[in-house]
C-alpha cells in the first residue's frame, strides 16, 4: 500500500501526495476556485453556501492566501499530479475560535476517488509538524454522510453534536469532529462560529 502522507519543504506550502499536487491558494486560481464554488453540486448539503458572485470568491481567496502568509499554514489549491487536471481545494486554517479546521470540497467530477481524505491526511500532517499545540476541527452537516466518512478516515472523531446556529433550517444539526479532546472554551468558540 502506497503512502497518501505529503512531502514538501519545511519552509513551503506546497507539498505533494501520491496523486496530489498542493500548493498555497493565490489569486491565480480565481477562476478555477469561483467555478467550483459556485457550482450547485457541491453544495448539495448547504445550499446556501454557494457563492454568486466573483467577487464574493475573491474576497475568499485573498484571505487563503493571507493565511499562509500569517499564519504558515492553510488551504491548498489541489490538482492531479498526473495531468494537472483541477480536483478543487482544501487543507486546514487557522480561525479565531483557537482551531484549525479542516477543509474539502472538490470538483464534482474528481469525487469518489479518495482526494478529499488524501487532501486531509496531508493537512492533518502539516498542522502535526508547523501548529502541534492547536487541534484540528471539521465542521460539518450532520446529514453530509459523505463529508463525515472523509474527516472519520482522515483520523477525526465526533467531538459534539448540536443545532447549527444561524442556519436557515431550523432543523439542521452541526457535527465537530476534532483530533483531539476540546478544552470547553475552543469547543463553545467553534459551535458558535
Amino acid at each position: 500500500m502506497t503512502s497518501h502522507h505529503a512531502t514538501g519543504t519545511p519552509a513551503s506550502g506546497h507539498h505533494a501526495t501520491d496523486r496530489l499536487d498542493l500548493a498555497p491558494v493565490t489569486l491565480a486560481d480565481l477562476d478555477a476556485l469561483h467555478d467550483l464554488h459556485a457550482d450547485p453540486r457541491v453544495w448539495v448539503h448547504y445550499p446556501v453556501g454557494r457563492h454568486t458572485s466573483r467577487e464574493q470568491t475573491a474576497g475568499q481567496v485573498e484571505g487563503f492566501a493571507a493565511d499562509w502568509e500569517r499564519d504558515g499554514i492553510g488551504y491548498w489549491t489541489v490538482r492531479r499530479r498526473d495531468d494537472g487536471t483541477f480536483v478543487g481545494i482544501g487543507g486546514v486554517r487557522l480561525r479565531p475560535t483557537g482551531a484549525l479546521n479542516l477543509y474539502y470540497r472538490l470538483s464534482p467530477e474528481q469525487q469518489g476517488h479518495g482526494f478529499a481524505v488524501e487532501l486531509s491526511r496531508a493537512a492533518l500532517d502539516l498542522a502535526a509538524e508547523r501548529r502541534p499545540d492547536v487541534p484540528v476541527v471539521a465542521f460539518l452537516l450532520e446529514h453530509n454522510a459523505a463529508s463525515r466518512a472523509t474527516a472519520e478516515k482522515a483520523g477525526l472523531r465526533l467531538v459534539w453534536r448540536g443545532p447549527d446556529a444561524g442556519n436557515p433550517d431550523p432543523g439542521a444539526v452541526r457535527l465537530v469532529l476534532a483530533d483531539r479532546d476540546l478544552h470547553d472554551a475552543v469547543l463553545a468558540a467553534v459551535v458558535r462560529a
